[in-house]
């Protein structure tokens, strides 16, 4: 099921307008049939654009979602003025209802871009700087380590997984719901006796934990809870009503639901700022738009998807380049190719409570793609963040960025030769042996 979003071309208002202003000051119909005939143009390629959009984007996904082995899917595709929300598959197995526009969906890591565009917004009016160390706003008596050197943890640190911490805190109770372990006193508590073998600053480690602590520094400075301030500041501006880390009992019976028993539906405030965010794809269109900075959408802050650290000016990268080989680390974001090149990529992944979860924007031509699928009962059979790339490349009209590069194996060791015995007679019997 496929959902266009229209919105109305600012040119086209205008010529209504005349034509409507015409026709009434000069009273002659000959007036308003020229104006007529200036819009016919601009309407007939407006409607070419809008209709392209629709006829390329849902058989893309479709061959995707079939290599995908998913129970369900929901993607949606932004070009320029134009959004396409389009679902397939199951919203659960055996429901024969296929997902759409108003499915709810688990975000999953997907939630580190609102985080990272809430630090951006904190720092434009003075309540934090990037290069704040997240002792400032650490709970009373909490202690932060350190890493070699003294050197403190920052928030920007945080934001591109350069604090040295390590990706969750382990072990977690059995159990436990997704995106629910650990709370704000468990972490601290955790963080404590904690020791840096790195610098903070100098290496890449994907860090679930270290965007909740951001989360709660965010929360802190601005004096509201971490829910609080991403409503107010962020998705209440740009209306996204589905997306919350508090799910209504209507939002949850609209869940989509993969093929083993993920958990129950319920609140998340605990990763409300690495994974807990549940959404719609109609509430993603928005944000799509938003990160485009299509016309008719707020702005985003100057600066939210900028890229402050290169993989080339890092000791080691570990644990982002799921969708490709980063060239760039923003703010939640990882930039995969030339800078230069029109095919450039800002995108996150996502995964956890059988959900799978993908975004990626192309800024030269403002088109962007998100995806959120659900476990099926066989694995993936291609690279889908790759594949997802290509589809966005499709849709943006520019060449696709190459495939992943993997490590070369490590040559094979030879075995040396074993000597020739001088003759049968001569070899000892031995025992059958296992090496």
């Amino acid at each position: 099921m496929s959902i266009p979003v229209k919105a109305q071309s600012p040119t086209l208002f205008r010529f209504r307008r005349l034509a409507r202003l015409s026709a009434i000051k000069s009273g002659h119909k000959a007036v308003l049939t020229l104006a007529a005939a200036l819009l016919l143009p601009h309407a007939v390629m407006l409607r070419a654009q809008q209709s392209s959009l629709q006829a390329e984007a849902p058989p893309l996904g479709q061959a995707l979602f079939q290599q995908s082995n998913a129970t369900g899917m929901v993607m949606v595709a932004v070009r320029g003025r134009d959004a396409l929300i389009q679902g397939y598959g199951e919203t659960y197995p055996g429901s024969h209802h296929t997902p759409d526009a108003s499915s709810e969906l688990r975000l999953c890591s997907i939630t580190k871009i609102f985080a990272g565009d809430l630090l951006i917004r904190l720092s434009a009016t003075g309540q934090v700087t990037l290069t704040d160390p997240l002792q400032r706003y650490a709970p009373p008596h909490a202690l932060v380590p350190k890493g070699p050197g003294q050197t403190p943890i920052k928030l920007v640190d945080l934001a591109l997984h350069t604090s040295g911490l390590p990706r969750e805190v382990l072990p977690s109770p059995a159990n436990t719901p997704h995106f629910t372990f650990p709370n704000h006193a468990q972490r601290w508590a955790w963080l404590a006796n904690q020791n840096l073998s790195v610098p903070p600053g100098t290496t890449a480690l994907y860090s679930n934990v270290g965007f909740d602590l951001l989360g709660d520094a965010l929360a802190k400075a601005s004096g509201n809870s971490y829910a609080r301030l991403l409503h107010d500041t962020l998705l209440q501006p740009l209306a996204m009503w589905d997306t919350a880390l508090t799910p209504t009992p209507d939002q949850c019976a609209r869940l989509l639901r993969p093929v083993k028993d993920p958990g129950p539906c319920t609140e998340t405030l605990a990763s409300g700022a690495s994974s807990g965010l549940y959404s719609t794809g109609a509430d993603m269109a928005k944000m799509l738009q938003y990160l485009l900075q299509i016309p008719g959408s707020p702005a985003p802050p100057q600066g939210a998807l900028a890229i402050y650290r290169k993989p080339s000016e890092l000791k080691s990268v570990q644990g982002l380049s799921h969708a490709g080989n980063p060239t760039g680390i923003g703010l939640g974001w990882i930039q995969l190719g030339d800078p230069a090149s029109p095919s450039l990529i800002l995108q996150k992944t996502g995964g956890g409570a059988g959900f799978s979860t993908y975004i990626a924007i192309n800024p030269s031509r403002q088109t962007g793609v998100f995806f959120a699928t659900t476990d099926g009962p066989g694995s993936w059979d291609i690279d889908f963040f790759h594949e997802a790339n290509v589809l966005l490349a499709q849709l943006a009209h520019v060449p696709p960025l190459p495939p992943k590069r993997r490590p070369a194996p490590a040559p094979r060791r030879r075995r040396p030769k074993r000597r020739a015995p001088r003759s049968n007679a001569a070899r000892p019997n031995r025992p059958n042996s296992h090496s």
